[in-house]
């Protein structure tokens, strides 16, 4: 099942996609795709609607975020071993955490915006999670229980604000827009395995990043897991989980963003984005 949201910023409402490829509202069932409504008794309500009684929408409406909401965003960084090389940094024996602030999240096909003074805005497709029931110390055995489905997420960073600039990383990742999320909500009975999933990321055409999550050094569930040893994770947060190598800072030359640059990037049965990059 592919779950959506769908319409002008902060009037969106909630949708699923058919079989068919169609948008089918779902505004008629619930108010909103929130947290509320990822656990999974909802999830299964919303599964065994016959969406082909729901009404249709118009394939030139706005995508969304796929859940409104959000409480965190938890993601874990060099979580792929020849992305750390590229970075020219050590393979972590545990998994690396940051946080990006809600504030930077945006639709799948919303402007990205470079930041003020930015000289190295750069970009890191990557699989995401939202947790659909409370985890708070899980066993890796029992993590796919608390996981309500997966999507992409966009970790639009600013290299130079990121390692230059002192502190933590947060002040590289959490710009306004550095975070798009979407463009569905795919349970897990639709994704299958999420460690077999290829992926890609294209700058203006040109493909820079193509991997698999097969290359993880931490899984999804294992990195659920082991946040939830450090803090509960809500139903509506969401976890990234790292990036493939061919990123624009590994490149030799570097490559980074500039206006007018427009960015596509996929994964494997979650969907496509795309992203047209503008000055702040």
């Amino acid at each position: 099942m592919k779950l959506l949201r769908y319409g002008p910023v902060n009037e969106e409402k909630p949708g699923i996609l058919d079989s068919e490829g169609t948008i089918r509202d779902l505004s008629q069932e619930i108010d909103d795709l929130t947290p509320s409504q990822l656990s999974p008794a909802a999830i299964e309500r919303l599964r065994n609607l016959d969406s082909s009684t729901l009404p249709t929408v118009k394939n030139d409406k706005r995508i969304g975020v796929p859940v409104s909401g959000i409480g965190k965003i938890v993601a874990v960084g060099l979580n792929y071993a020849d992305h750390a090389k590229e970075a020219g940094l050590p393979i972590p024996d545990e998994p690396v955490l940051f946080t990006k602030t809600t504030s930077a999240i945006t639709g799948p096909y919303d402007p990205v915006r470079i930041p003020r003074g930015s000289k190295k805005t750069d970009w890191e497709v990557e699989i995401a999670f939202v947790i659909g029931s409370l985890a708070s110390y899980v066993d890796e055995s029992d993590a796919a229980s608390h996981i309500a489905g997966y999507c992409i997420l966009n970790d639009v960073s600013e290299r130079e604000f990121q390692i230059e600039r002192g502190g933590q990383w947060m002040k590289g990742k959490c710009a306004d827009t550095f975070a798009p999320i979407g463009p569905w909500l795919v349970t897990p009975d639709e994704v299958g395995d999420p460690q077999a999933l290829n992926m890609w990321l294209d700058v203006n055409g040109k493909r820079f990043q193509e991997g698999s999550t097969d290359t993880m050094i931490f899984s999804c569930a294992f990195c659920l897991s082991y946040i939830s040893q450090f803090m509960t994770l809500n139903p509506g947060d969401v976890v990234t989980t790292g990036t493939p190598p061919g990123v624009g800072l590994g490149q030799k030359p570097p490559v980074f963003l500039t206006s007018g640059d427009v960015m596509t990037l996929s994964i494997e049965r979650l969907g496509e984005q795309r992203q047209e990059v503008i000055a702040a």
